[in-house]
Order: structure tokens, then sequence, then C-alpha cells
């Protein structure tokens, strides 16, 4: 039986926490294996005034988005916010307080772009007419995030294959709390291939002549899993099997509008009934209002919230592993 195609995941995925000193710093990753990544996404954990900024490679170093935003896209050269994606971390600048303020602590979460861990990076100039784009993911996308990067303000539009019975029809945002919303202009009603993806004429996806990343992700056994659950209401709460030991889980209950939840093994490494979060849609500092148990196989949700497990409620979740529950030559995970 194959458990994974991938026995050390933290070759392509990495979270790691690093302490802003207000002057260039490298922040150099502790996982197993070295890992220059290809996007990186930062926020402040002990400030609430600053939100989370995402570079990437293909858009070029400077360039900033700002996921808890509408923004366009930001060319911090000036500020020296990130300078370079290093062979095992990146760079950040002193002068830009999202990423490098002295005397403020930070998280930053970083993948590497390949199709045998599942994740792509796409640019495209839109058109305003229903179109497809290329992937080269040569798998079928299972989770896609558009940000208009050039022209006007617009929302993050995010694709999840599990949102609904017919999620090409549908769409959530990833600044907001808004429920899932039926946007026939996002994905035109198509389903992604796995060579192509389809825009609609939507402004948020398509604008005519503006510029667009799209952030593209495929399930890879014992890596990552994009799936959902249904809440139950209770303390002993649902659980969720991933297939591997969760490094970074993000929720969000898609039938009502629910703040988008963040956690990782870093910023709170062992169970409890309250661990920490962190909100994308929000600037909000880093709360210890989170519950969920990280488990050697998925994991399980300790709260009554509407948030995370509400009875009936629906959710989604984006999850990439630390370890698999079984490698490829049958060494099991163990549980925090």
């Amino acid at each position: 039986m194959a458990y994974t195609t991938i026995d050390d995941p933290s070759a392509y995925f990495q979270t790691t926490l690093y302490s802003g000193t207000g002057s260039s710093q490298a922040v150099t990753n502790t996982g197993n294996s070295d890992l220059q990544p290809d996007w990186v996404w930062l926020k402040v954990r002990s400030n609430g005034t600053y939100g989370h900024v995402v570079f990437d490679s293909v858009r070029g170093v400077n360039k900033a988005l700002f996921p808890n935003a509408n923004n366009v896209e930001e060319d911090q050269s000036s500020d020296v916010s990130l300078s370079s994606f290093n062979s095992d971390g990146f760079t950040v600048g002193g002068y830009f307080n999202n990423v490098n303020q002295s005397g403020q602590t930070f998280v930053s979460w970083q993948w590497k772009k390949t199709a045998d861990a599942g994740f792509d990076i796409v640019t495209a100039t839109g058109n305003a007419t229903a179109k497809t784009i290329a992937h080269s993911l040569s798998a079928v996308p299972h989770v896609m995030i558009a940000k208009e990067k050039s022209g006007s303000i617009n929302d993050w539009t995010v694709y999840h294959h599990k949102n609904t019975a017919a999620p090409e029809t549908d769409s959530l945002i990833l600044n907001e709390t808004n429920a899932t919303a039926d946007q026939n202009t996002h994905w035109n009603d198509t389903a992604p291939t796995s060579s192509v993806f389809t825009v609609g004429t939507g402004s948020v996806v398509n604008r005519n002549s503006s510029t667009y990343v799209y952030y593209l992700f495929s399930e890879k056994q014992g890596y990552s899993k994009f799936g959902s659950y249904t809440g139950n209401g209770n303390a002993d709460g649902t659980f969720v099997y991933t297939g591997f030991k969760p490094a970074f889980v993000l929720l969000r209950r898609t039938d009502a509008a629910r703040d988008w939840l963040l956690h990782d093994n870093k910023r709170f490494p062992f169970n409890q009934a309250v661990a920490k979060i962190l909100k994308p849609n929000t600037t909000a500092a880093e709360s210890d209002t989170g519950n969920i148990d990280i488990l050697s196989n998925g994991f399980k949700l300790l709260s009554t919230g509407s948030n995370s497990n509400a009875s009936g409620g629906a959710y989604i979740y984006i999850a990439f592993a630390e370890q698999p529950f079984v490698t490829s030559t049958g060494v099991p995970a163990t549980t925090r």
C-alpha cells in the first residue's frame, strides 16, 4: 500500500517563527530539509495594527499582497520588506513593520512551487471574457485562490472542491467573513482539469487589462488535504482524518458569515483545549481562542463555537503535513 510519496513534508512546506529586529535579517527554516520558498505568508503575531502580507517568486520578491485586504499589489522595493528568497528561508528588511518591527513576534508560512507537492503559481492578464488558463500541476486543482494585482481594488476569491456539491459555481472571500455565494462569473461554472482552470467575466478574476495571480493546490496523499466536515456543537468535537500529522490547518465555515481560522504546529506545539489562532481576514493579533487538537492522523475540534464546530454547520479546511501518518517505508507518525 502506498501511504505517501512525500516522506518529508518540510521539503515543501514549513512554518517558522522569528522576532523582529528593525534591521535586515535572514530567517532560516528549522525543518528536516532545506526549503527555498516560492510563496511566503507573514503575520506579526503580537500586534493587531499590521495585517497579513504575502510575497512570491513569480510576481517578484518585493511585490506584496495583503490577504486581509482588497488592495492591489504594492511594490515595496524602497522599503526592502522582503529582499530575497534564500536556500533555506528568506531575508526581511528593516523598515516595513508588517515583516520586521523591532520588539514584535512573527510567523511565516512557506511553500515550494512544484507539481510534486501539488502547488503552482500562475499569473495572467484579464480580458473580461470567459477563458481557460493553463497550469503545471499535472493534476486537478482542489483549491484555487485568485487576486487582482493591478487595476482596481478587489477581493480575494477562493475555490474549494468541497465547498458545496457544485463548487465550481461558488466562491468564498479570503479577506471577508461572507458565507459561500453562488458566483457564475468567477469560475464560469466550470470545474478545473489537470491542465487548465476556467475564469468567467467577473472583475475579481478576469477584469479587462488587469493582471492577476492565482495560487493553485492539488491534494497529495500524506502531505496535503483539502476537505470538509460537519460540526457537532460538542466540546468533544468532530474528528477530521487527513492521513498525516498536520503542521497547518486553515478552517472556514461556509454556510454562515464567520472568520477564517488559522492554526499551526509552531505557535502552540502542545495539545490542549485552547490553542493560538490567527484570522487571515483581519489584522487581529494572535489570540487564545482556537480549540483544536493536532493528532497523528488528523485534527479534532474541541469547541462548541460556531466559527469551527456549530451543530450541523458546514466547514471546509486546508491542511498541510508535518509528517505523514505512515511513511513510504512504513514508519508511523506520533501524536503531539
